[in-house]
């Protein structure tokens, strides 16, 4: 069998261009990075609140069509990357760009809202010489305006998601855990246990924050209207857990026998 040599000709050609294509290619890379930052240094960084100003974050939003979801995901891995620097001010921006690109999936209020209250204020302390330096009324003032700043982020969240008990419990929580504000605290969580799809901690938690506040006989009859709505044979209720809380309560408050909660 004879091979055409005349055939194999263009063949060869284009793989001598491909091979000096690539070896070009390497060559130039020690340059090609360098030139690049130079040119991207010069171009103007893109300002989304000036855009939102002049047009609107409704128009602005649109503007992305259907690649908002696409955008918003690829800003929060950048975010994430920003977050691991503890540089504040951008991470921050970062997080509340997020959901201006793209407001509807919670994962980015709640997690957003975690790093402004819990991470923040703890790269504050380290940035004003670390826990054993910084004074606690200074610990304090940190935790107060970040938590203000994640409790204003959470309300804007409500916005888009009017009433959902998950963005309503994150702030109970921080209130709960940064602010150890045991009473606002615990008016988020009621109010989320009366959403129809709250979970049902959200009203356990709620029934043990009135007894940290020493207001059992409130919690005894909260408990006792909770336990006939819950289902007995869904392990998420806990409808055990309640009733052995009653009973706790039955013997804080000296409730006669006759008196008690009969199931």
């Amino acid at each position: 069998m004879k091979f055409d040599a005349a055939a194999l000709r263009p063949f060869r050609t284009g793989l001598v261009v491909v091979l000096g294509l690539f070896v070009a290619g390497l060559a130039l890379r020690p340059i090609e990075g360098p030139a690049w930052e130079e040119v991207r240094a010069k171009q103007p960084a893109l300002r989304l609140d000036s855009l939102k100003d002049a047009l609107g974050q409704g128009v602005t939003v649109g503007l992305l069509g259907g690649f908002r979801a696409i955008v918003a995901d690829f800003i929060w891995i950048r975010t994430n990357s920003v977050w691991e620097t503890y540089d504040l001010p951008k991470t921050q921006t970062s997080i509340k760009l997020v959901t201006a690109i793209d407001p509807r999936p919670l994962y980015f209020w709640l997690n957003g809202s975690r790093m402004i209250a819990y991470d923040m204020p703890n790269w504050r302390i380290d940035k004003a010489g670390g826990y054993d330096a910084v004074p606690e009324s200074v610990k304090r003032r940190f935790d107060e305006e970040q938590s203000s700043v994640a409790i204003e982020y959470l309300e804007g969240g409500l916005g888009f998601h009017p009433e959902h008990p998950l963005l309503v419990l994150e702030i109970g929580n921080v209130h709960l855990n940064r602010l150890k504000d045991v009473e606002t605290a615990s008016r988020y969580y009621l109010r989320a246990s009366q959403h129809p799809d709250a979970p049902y901690y959200a009203a356990r938690i709620y029934a043990e924050l009135l007894r940290r506040q020493e207001r059992h006989a409130e919690a005894y009859a909260f408990l006792k209207a909770l336990y006939p709505t819950l289902p007995k044979d869904n392990v998420m209720a806990q409808a055990a857990v309640v009733l052995e809380r009653i009973r706790e309560l039955e013997e804080e408050l000296s409730i006669p026998e006759a008196e008690r909660f009969k199931e």
